[in-house]
Formats: C-alpha cells, structure tokens, sequence
C-alpha cells in the first residue's frame, strides 16, 4: 500500500507539474547555447513546490492510509468521547476549526497531526498512548499537536521544503553542466550535454538534498519547542513537562511511517553531528525550554 502510494504521489506530481509548465510556456531550459538559467528556475521552482504541496493535499490521506488510523466518526466508548471533547475543547481554545480524531494501532505511544489547513486537519494518537498515559499527559500531548495546527506548521514547512527542493534542482543542474562541459572539452559532437551530465545531476541533487535537509530539520526543530509552549499554554506546563518525561521512558525508536515522523512526538537523536538531521531536539532540552518559560 506504502509503495502504491508514493507511485500514484510522484505520478501525480508529474502529470500536475507537467500541465503547469505547459500554461507557463516554459520549454527546455537545454539551449544549444547552454542552460536557459531563467526557463530552469521555473522548471525548478514548478516541480519542486508542486512536489511538496501534492504531499502536503494527500497528507491526511496517506496519513491515515500509512499508519492505519481509524477517525472517530462516532464514539464507541466513554474514553473516544473524552478523546473528542479533549480536541474540541484545545481546538477552540486555540481558534481553529474541530480537527478530525484518529486513534492509530501502535504499541508505541506516539501522537501526530496533520492536514493542508487548519481548519481541514487530523490528529491521531496511537492505542498505546491511551492504554498508558494518563488523561492530563495524553491532554498535554493532544495539545501539542493542536499547537501544530495553530501555528501552521504544516504549511509552513511546505513552503520551505518547496524552497530547498527548488534550489537544490536548480544548483544541482548547473554545477551538472559545468562538470559535463569539462569532461566534453574538445568533443566535436552536437549534442550540448553528454550522458555524463545526468549522473552528475543524480549525484549533486543528492549531495545538495542532504545538505538542505540541515534547513528542513532546524525549522523542524524549532516548531517542536514552540508546540510544547502551545502544549503549556493549553494543557498546563506541568502536564507537558510531565507528558515529555513519560514519552523519554517509552521506547526510543517508534514504528510510525517516516512520512509521519516530522508531526509526531518522539524522543530526539542526541549525537552532535545526528542532532543535524533530526526532526526533533533531545527531550531533555525541551523539557529545559519548558521549566524555563
């Protein structure tokens, strides 16, 4: 299903992307005279914004299709009712639109929100969360991930991850044809680039991907401290302090989808150069932020 899905996402990513530049006009950034570093730009920004925001419309849907979260349409038990007036109550609390309810099945306990606005938006909590941790830390959690939404997490990132994607494609095909036209010097044929210059696309979109990533994941980790402080503000800073203490007990590794990582709650990678390119920062260090406020 994981794998169907991320087929039928990049095909759709394509077919969209396609349709745009065929409006814009755009052509092949490919001269004989070299690279049309305008038409590349807006081949670039097109496929890589289009990209990211195809994910960020199918969120809620590969959500609850990866991870096999169930919506609560009607409570079947006074816990889901609980569940329910919990959200709706940190929902209006926090001016947004009542976000759909999920409960996902994981012995892990985790929790993750997502969904292309704030008033269109998903939280689930996993079945071993409820089993576990009591109604004020689930609270807490619940309302770290209403933080999420009310501060426009999911957009905003779409926005940078549709920046970096757009740059890094963009960079990777100039320092490509620089190294193509070095190799090539003295070649006689036509062509203006060689087979040489889409490996070294595919290797310098990988270099810089990493690279860009160290963005993606500080921003990342800087809206997980401001979602503790909405968290804080919701539920009670001795809740979340408490909620983020229980999570370090749980178990360090989580079996959520990766896609899903950047919304959940889970302990952060604490090696200096693993700190880099984690989603999120060490607990103990939001559990600092947190006393500190």
């Amino acid at each position: 299903m994981r794998i169907l899905l991320f087929l039928l996402t990049n095909l759709a990513i394509m077919v969209v992307a396609g349709i745009v530049l065929s409006v814009l006009g755009v052509g092949s950034y490919m001269t004989s005279n070299g690279l049309n570093l305008t038409s590349l730009l807006i081949f670039c920004a097109v496929f890589g914004f289009v990209g990211s925001f195809i994910s960020l419309f199918l969120s809620k849907f590969m959500a609850k299709k990866g991870s096999g979260a169930v919506v609560i349409e009607q409570p079947r038990n006074h816990k889901e009712v609980w569940l329910l007036d919990t959200v709706k109550e940190l929902a209006d609390k926090s001016n947004i639109g009542m976000p759909e309810v999920a409960i996902f099945p994981s012995h892990d306990a985790n929790a993750f929100a997502t969904g292309w606005n704030k008033n269109a938006a998903l939280v689930a909590v996993s079945s071993g969360m409820l089993e576990r941790f009591s109604p004020d830390e689930i609270k807490a959690v619940l309302a770290h991930e209403v933080g999420h939404i009310a501060n426009g997490d999911m957009i905003t990132l779409s926005l940078i991850q549709g920046v970096v994607n757009t740059f890094v494609m963009f960079f990777a095909r100039i320092a490509a044809y620089a190294v193509d036209q070095f190799l090539r010097r003295g070649d006689d044929n036509n062509q203006s680039v060689g087979f040489g210059y889409y490996i070294a696309t595919f290797v310098f979109e990988m270099l810089f991907g990493v690279l860009a990533s160290m963005i993606v994941m500080w921003f990342s980790r800087y809206r997980e401290f401001r979602a503790d402080e909405a968290g804080a503000r919701l539920a009670g800073k001795h809740a979340m302090i408490s909620a983020l203490a229980r999570l370090q007990q749980e178990h360090e590794q989580t079996h959520m989808p990766d896609s899903m990582l950047a919304f959940g709650i889970r302990r952060g990678k604490t090696p200096s150069l693993g700190e880099l390119f984690s989603s999120h920062p060490p607990i103990e260090d939001r559990i600092k932020a947190l006393q500190a406020l």
